[in-house]
């Protein structure tokens, strides 16, 4: 029980530590992002997301090569920059936002196919760990700016 109390006190610190990291910085988060503790909460939801879909992956008996060659296969939807701000962050987002994989996942569940519960899972590990390095949904002001905060050279501006 004393574990469980020692946990409690490092994630309380964690997550509510926002306030008091606002008055310590003078950097302006980006309109609309998650900041202090609740960004952190979302970055870790991304790693337990990512580590979940790899133990899936192993458990439903994917290729780890296949794993490995599409895993970056989402981020093919930045060319979407190319036609602008706009249709880029649509384009990305369209590609970063979960639901469309996990509607692949109920798909490849109730047909059943391997192959389409594979890309689910492929395709939701790359979304945690995109979100648990920090990259979020963009907004169509900027590449930059993100759900998750500033990414970039102008993070810290």
């Amino acid at each position: 029980m004393a574990g469980l109390a020692g946990l409690w006190r490092v994630l309380k610190g964690v997550l509510y530590r926002d306030s008091q990291a606002m008055t310590e910085t003078t950097t302006t988060p980006a309109p609309g992002s998650a900041t202090g503790g609740v960004r952190t909460l979302l970055r870790l939801e991304g790693a337990a997301l990512a580590a979940a879909c790899m133990v899936f992956y192993s458990y439903f008996e994917g290729s780890w090569w296949m794993f490995a060659l599409l895993l970056l296969a989402p981020d093919l939807s930045f060319l979407g920059y190319l036609a602008g701000p706009r249709a880029g962050a649509a384009a990305y987002n369209a590609a970063h936002a979960a639901i469309i994989p996990m509607l692949l996942g109920i798909f490849a569940m109730v047909m059943p196919s391997a192959l389409a519960m594979h890309l689910s899972l492929i395709w939701c590990a790359h979304i945690g760990i995109d979100r648990a390095l920090g990259y979020g949904l963009k907004y169509d002001t900027g590449f930059t700016f993100t759900h998750l905060g500033r990414i970039g050279k102008d993070a810290g501006r």
